[in-house]
């Protein structure tokens, strides 16, 4: 999405080279993952990219065991015209983006009422202010273990204000790459897609996230639309953060047969200017039988999974507190 707040005079080229200091962190994994997801890994899984046909291919982990009395939440946060997901694993947590500058506060204090002190990842998909305009308050507010985003600049100062408390908070940025894993407590995050070279549209440096709990999948798009899509061979996933906010222009057919997602979530604000979602893509889901649900309508939307089931309650409440209707359905 284009950005709409922020600006400043800051020179491109100047914050390019403050920005390149600061990917100093190469190792893929902050801290020691469970032996038991480690073992996974080194046993069964070979991580790698490659070229097949000129589609990217990504191996992604299979079943996981999950213990007994584990759970896994992801808080689809109602943000607006913004991007927002919190996941909790046991004692694990990941935020992808941070919603637009004014939701920080609110972020903060609804991460807090969950009881969290730490974000262990913070992964900002591509700066664009409707997704990483919270993350400096999130940053100076919690504990944080650490931050991934694609080795591209902006010269606004929303940009320039997660730089600077990523700087004063003593973090560094680790670098991502196709195939980057990021373990949790009992999941396993793969990037299926990134771009760190500079894009005039910067929705096409989207970070691309495939979750693996237990026997089941889940997708975080970023803004990444048809275009990037095509580059990928896909394969399912059981719940689908749609790309770009529910425009026409991602989601397309093609990809939507290749995931076959039983669920689709899509993050957009009431009465956006943008007019997202799109009918085009509503009824691209509604053709394949794809279950939507919608921030704008919805509210912040729960899911929760033991690894073999999928729970998902709409409107449990605002960002801001105030409770909302419940609606609860399984899978």
């Amino acid at each position: 999405m284009t950005q709409r707040k922020k600006t400043s005079p800051i020179k491109g080229l100047i914050l390019t080279l403050f920005f390149g200091l600061l990917l100093v962190g190469a190792s893929i994994l902050s801290e020691k993952a469970p032996d038991k997801v480690n073992n996974f890994i080194e046993e069964n899984l070979n991580i790698s990219a490659t070229d097949n046909s000129n589609l990217i291919t990504v191996n992604t982990v299979g079943v996981l065991e999950v213990p007994e009395n584990s759970k896994l939440n992801i808080y689809y946060l109602d943000v607006g015209q913004g991007d927002c997901t919190l996941i909790v694993d046991d004692s694990k947590t990941m935020l992808i983006d941070g919603g637009n500058n004014e939701d920080g506060p609110l972020l903060v204090n609804y991460i807090q009422g969950l009881g969290i002190s730490k974000i262990d990842y913070v992964i900002a998909t591509h700066p664009h202010e409707d997704h990483i305009g919270g993350l400096d308050d999130v940053i100076n507010a919690f504990e944080i273990g650490t931050v991934y985003m694609p080795q591209v600049t902006t010269t606004t100062s929303t940009f320039q204000d997660l730089i600077t408390a990523i700087t004063n908070k003593g973090l560094t940025l680790s670098k991502i790459e196709i195939g980057t894993h990021i373990t949790l407590e009992n999941a396993v995050a793969t990037v299926m897609y990134v771009d760190n070279e500079e894009n005039e549209d910067l929705n096409a440096n989207s970070i691309i996230l495939n979750l693996a709990y237990g026997e089941k999948n889940f997708l975080f798009m970023g803004d990444a639309e048809s275009d990037i899509e095509a580059k990928i061979a896909w394969t399912h996933a059981d719940v689908l953060k749609t790309g770009h906010h529910g425009s026409s222009d991602a989601s397309s057919e093609k990809f939507l047969n290749a995931v076959k997602p039983e669920y689709a979530i899509i993050s957009c604000g009431k009465n956006n200017d943008y007019g997202h979602p799109h009918q085009e893509l509503l009824d691209r889901l509604s053709k394949l039988n794809i279950k939507v649900y919608r921030t704008d309508s919805d509210g912040s939307i729960i899911l929760t999974s033991d690894g073999k089931t999928i729970d998902i309650s709409t409107a449990v409440t605002a960002l801001d507190g105030n409770p909302k209707t419940n609606e609860l359905i399984s899978e």
